[in-house]
């Protein structure tokens, strides 16, 4: 794999946040997911029918790819989005998800047989501790629990979903397997919209803008190079690259909102570069 690789994927999956910030005045968080995965399948589906991607043949490999793809987007995308649409500051959200690589690294050694060296162990707490740093001064907004739950799940889908999908279906095409992780996502998210929204959305051009950069850059993009990290790489080395995604947001959140970044940021974005140097070095 490409050296730049997971510089990519760092880059490509903060944008998230701000495609979220973009698009969540105009719909409702599960109906606003529901239509991207819509998307997200028609598109992969066309690629995968013009490539004649090959297909799983293994039932138990198509499920185990479909469960994969429920924790990290049916669970994971749809804490997030609910979390910030019900009031939770992108900081706090990108914090408490940020909790991700810890949870991995003290479940890789008993799910996966992976070893945590120490190094690892130093590299992930000073990445937490530039975490804090950088979202510190945003943690004074009022939140109710209602909107930190769905945060909590968030974090414990992304974090699971990394652990099962390197455990049980490490390689897959990605053309057909992301049709595989999708689908399922979509019914759940789906079912989720008639029982808890109105799927009401406002195709104005700033969400057009924020659901087709989603799209295409996040869900085809992103989690392309998410699964490619997951194959090459251990669980923890993958899970630390979360620490530089809140790092990388407020980067882009200063130079398209013009968002402030405080001395304590500044510092918390170079203990974060370096707590992920020494993790996956």
């Amino acid at each position: 794999m490409n050296a730049y690789a997971p510089l990519l994927f760092v880059l490509l999956w903060s944008t998230g946040f701000i495609g979220a910030k973009l698009g969540l005045p105009h719909a409702e968080p599960l109906s606003f997911l529901f239509v991207r995965y819509l998307l997200v399948i028609a598109l992969m589906t066309l690629l995968a029918l013009a490539s004649r991607a090959p297909w799983p043949r293994d039932a138990r490999q198509r499920f185990h790819i479909g469960v994969s793809g429920v924790l990290v987007h049916a669970v994971y995308l749809g804490g997030v989005f609910v979390a910030i649409a019900k009031g939770l500051p992108a900081g706090v959200t990108s914090l408490v998800v940020g909790v991700q690589p810890l949870l991995t690294a003290v479940a890789a050694g008993a799910l996966l047989g992976e070893r945590v060296a120490p190094r690892q162990w130093l590299g992930l707490a000073l990445g937490f501790a530039g975490l804090w740093l950088v979202v510190s001064d945003k943690l004074g907004s009022e939140f109710g629990a209602a909107a930190l739950w769905p945060a909590l799940l968030a974090l414990a889908g992304i974090t699971l979903g990394t652990l099962y999908q390197k455990r049980f279906c490490p390689a897959f095409d990605l053309r057909t397997g992301s049709i595989l992780q999708f689908v399922p996502s979509a019914v759940l998210t789906g079912v989720a919209v008639l029982l808890f929204e109105d799927f009401r959305i406002a195709w104005v051009p700033e969400f057009v803008f924020a659901l087709s950069w989603l799209v295409l850059v996040l869900s085809l993009g992103a989690i392309s190079l998410l699964n490619l990290l997951i194959r090459a790489g251990s669980a923890v080395n993958v899970a630390s690259l979360f620490y530089l995604t809140p790092v990388s947001t407020a980067a882009i959140a200063w130079l398209v909102f013009g968002e402030t970044l405080s001395g304590p940021a500044l510092v918390g974005m170079a203990l974060a570069v370096w707590g992920v140097y020494l993790s996956r070095r």
